[in-house]
Formats: C-alpha cells, sequence, structure tokens
C-alpha cells in the first residue's frame, strides 16, 4: 500500500532529471513511509521520458505538450499513495526538505514549501508581477500568502480532488490549490525555504502568465469570495459616478446621461455581487 505519491511534471528536462531522481529516491529511502515516485512527461522532445525511465521510476508521458497543471492533473489521477507531493524537475526546488513538509501535512491540508529562505533566486523580470500578485491574492485569501505558487508542497489527495474542476492545465495549478484551500477555511502550513537558479531554460511565459494568474485569482475569488471582487468593482464605479455628477453639475448645472449611466453601472454591479454571494453560500450549505 502506497503511503505517498511524489509527482514529477516535466518537459524537456533530459539534462536534470537524472540528478532530480537521485535526490529523490535519496529521500524516499529516509522516509518510513511507502512511497512510488511518478514523472509525468508532458511531450517531451529531448529525451526526458527515457533518462527518467533509466532510473526505474514510473513515467506517465503525455502524447503533446498540454501544460504543467495537465500533467499535474495525470498523475493525482494515476497516483496511489492519500499523500500527495508535487516538485519541479529543474533542481530548483529542496527535495531535502520533503519530509519535513510530509511531517507538517501531519496536522494540516496542506504544507507548502515557502520560496522565502535565506537563498532565493527569483529573476528580476518576474518580481515586480508577483508582488502585485500577492498582493491581490492576500486580499482575496483575507490574509497573508508568503507564497502563493511554490511548486514544493505536500497535500492530502482528496483536498486536491475535490478542486478537481477547477485547476487550468497551465501554470496556474498551484495558485488555484493554495487560493481554494485558504478561500474554503482549510489550515494551511508554509514552511520557509531555499529557491535555487533553474537549470536549462525556464518555461515561464511572463506576459502570458501574468495574464492567465491575474484572470484566475480573479476567477477563484469569484467562485469563493465574490464580495472581495465585486466590493472593489462596485467604489471604483462609484467613484467614476461621483466625479461624473461633480463635472457636470460644476459645468452645465445638472446631470447628464452619462452621470445616470455610470450610476445605473455601479447598482447592477453591487447587485451581481449580492446575487453571487448568496448563490455561494447556498451552494456551501
Amino acid at each position: 500500500m502506497v503511503d505517498v505519491s511524489i509527482l514529477i511534471p516535466a518537459y524537456n528536462e533530459a539534462e536534470n532529471i537524472a540528478a532530480c531522481l537521485e535526490k529523490v529516491q535519496s529521500v524516499c529511502d529516509s522516509l518510513n513511509e511507502e512511497t512510488e515516485i511518478i514523472v509525468i512527461d508532458d511531450g517531451s522532445n529531448d529525451g526526458t521520458p527515457e533518462t527518467a525511465g533509466a532510473s526505474g521510476v514510473r513515467v506517465i508521458s503525455h502524447s503533446h505538450n498540454r501544460g504543467y497543471g495537465a500533467a499535474l492533473k495525470t498523475g493525482l489521477k494515476h497516483s496511489a499513495g492519500d499523500a500527495i507531493v508535487i516538485l519541479d524537475a529543474d533542481l530548483t526546488y529542496p527535495a531535502e526538505r520533503i519530509p519535513e513538509l510530509l511531517e507538517r501535512l501531519k496536522g494540516t491540508s496542506m504544507a507548502v514549501g515557502a520560496r522565502t529562505g535565506d537563498s532565493v533566486h527569483i529573476p528580476t523580470i518576474r518580481r515586480p508581477a508577483k508582488w502585485v500578485l500577492g498582493r491581490l491574492a492576500n486580499l482575496v485569501a483575507g490574509q497573508k500568502i508568503p507564497d502563493l505558487n511554490s511548486g514544493l508542497r505536500a497535500f492530502r489527495k482528496d483536498l486536491a480532488l475535490k478542486y478537481m474542476h477547477l485547476y487550468p492545465d497551465g501554470f496556474s495549478f498551484t495558485t488555484t490549490l493554495t487560493l481554494a484551500a485558504l478561500c474554503d477555511g482549510h489550515e494551511v502550513a508554509f514552511i520557509p525555504i531555499d529557491y535555487a537558479a533553474r537549470g536549462g531554460r525556464s518555461k515561464v511565459r511572463p506576459i502570458k502568465d501574468t495574464l492567465n494568474f491575474l484572470i484566475l485569482i480573479i476567477r477563484v475569488a469569484a467562485y469563493f469570495e465574490p464580495l472581495r471582487v465585486f466590493l472593489p468593482a462596485t467604489l471604483f464605479s462609484g467613484c467614476i459616478s461621483l466625479l461624473l455628477i461633480g463635472y457636470y453639475m460644476f459645468k452645465d448645472g445638472g446631470l447628464s446621461d452619462a452621470c445616470v449611466f455610470a450610476c445605473l453601472i455601479t447598482f447592477l454591479i453591487f447587485m451581481m455581487g449580492i446575487l453571487a454571494d448568496l448563490v455561494v453560500r447556498r451552494a456551501r450549505q
């Protein structure tokens, strides 16, 4: 019987996968639990699945590149453990911290390796967007999130399966899982870890992936805490309405069609938020 499944999504990581698996297998040897290692090859064309298979681990391959989230969803469906650990194949995350994550998992629903340690190598170009997205995520979750989308974490399989319908195929899998768990009241532990400079070329597309993260955060907020989306939108629209009222009252001494339309939009946004909140609360009952 398998207790822990370690899922490693990989796309064109032939130069790193062998070293990654050597570290993970060493960790597994030190654990008291029965473990399995699953490499999900996401349509690689550089020999990644062959290199991983030579290490003696289970390899599941996609026929074409489908995305990080799609790889993890495939791994979840084929995993046998009650506890799931995910780890990137690019040697950025410290595999030796897996036992600590599993230990913390005993009292929580998820333990996340937060990239807030003494040695963290996040490319400068990604830091501004990461900061903005982090502030928005904190607002949605109602608490400070040390690391929104860390790729090293341990979680209960039943927790992950609960939100299976929300996960995108791209890099936003971990963001979705973090926000969904926190918004739904699950206990999540954050453990500071180091983050090394990756080996090989990054698969992250800064502009496109940042936009996808932003849309996803708003979508998850609307799904779990809709008022945290609609109330700021109502306030913003309300401010625009007041500015228009003030402008036209000063200019023409009365209200214009634009003022009435802006006020109507503000009212509609507010009512949509109230209705969405009622639907969400009713569904949770």
